[in-house]
């Protein structure tokens, strides 16, 4: 229990002072972690014997895909620069002709998949600095990302607590045999109570918007919690990985996130 509150609270401050003090190290910050969750995904495809993606080309466009985008998003670069990885991810297919595998689009599949899921939802996240009520602009706030990271930390401490003190109904055990309801509920109770609270203080966003996202994370998060178990499920893994102690891996860490940000950022783009 020591390892997890120590690495945890690590956790947090190293994302709280990244994306707090300018855009460019919360820029590097999420290129970071998308490069560790993008290894850590090909890793677990790989302890299937059916699955081989191309993992040094799919790190490599991934990682290249967020610092582009993360740039464009800054306005530091063209947009055309775009097409660069763009094409990398088009490689994968001839790449893939002779390579001689049993299950080619398989692997062109999962390697795709592993860029998809991993660099959109950082992309959104990082973009969501710019935000504001009437339109994206070129001034950076770290309120929104972190009013993001702090009801997502909400719903998962709420969920886990709920679910380990009143605990009893399954959510989804097929799945993820530890997830009940209460917890879900109670981790969504919670997150919609803090939501109010950052409202009062975080004002680039109205009390209602706020709920909404607090809604939106307390739902999809649990969504994306059980999308990561049912790879897991798949693959025949318990965890993602180890990197963080008492954690598990990065995977482990964002699966909310990775499933929340882009029904978030989707809201936020209709509400302009």
């Amino acid at each position: 229990m020591l390892t997890r509150t120590i690495t945890g609270v690590f956790f947090i401050l190293l994302i709280v002072a990244g994306i707090y003090f300018n855009p460019t190290i919360a820029l590097l910050l999420f290129t970071l972690i998308t490069l560790l969750a993008i290894d850590e995904f090909y890793s677990l495809t790989k302890k299937s014997k059916n699955l081989k993606p191309l993992r040094f080309l799919g790190t490599l466009t991934a990682v290249s895909l967020m610092l582009i985008l993360g740039l464009i998003i800054q306005n530091n670069i063209d947009v055309k620069m775009v097409f660069i990885p763009i094409l990398l991810m088009f490689f994968t297919f001839i790449f893939e002709i002779y390579r001689k595998n049993d299950s080619p689009f398989i692997n062109i599949a999962y390697t795709l998949l592993g860029i998809f899921y991993i660099v959109i939802p950082f992309a959104m996240l990082l973009h969501l600095g710019y935000y504001s009520q009437t339109n994206f602009s070129e001034n950076y706030s770290y309120q929104l990302i972190l009013g993001f990271f702090i009801l997502l930390w909400t719903n998962d401490t709420g969920a886990y607590l709920s679910g380990k003190y009143f605990g009893k109904h399954k959510l989804f055990e097929r799945i993820s045999p530890k997830k009940t309801w209460e917890g879900s509920i109670g981790g969504g109770i919670l997150t919609i109570i803090l939501a109010y609270v950052l409202s009062i203080y975080f004002t680039n966003l109205t009390l209602t918007n706020w709920i909404v996202i607090g809604v939106l994370i307390a739902v999809f998060g649990d969504l994306g919690d059980l999308v990561e178990s049912m790879l897991k499920r798949s693959l025949g893994v318990k965890d993602s990985g180890k990197l963080l102690p008492g954690h598990g891996g990065i995977l482990d860490r964002f699966d909310g996130l990775l499933l929340s940000v882009p029904f978030v950022y989707s809201y936020l783009q209709m509400i302009k």
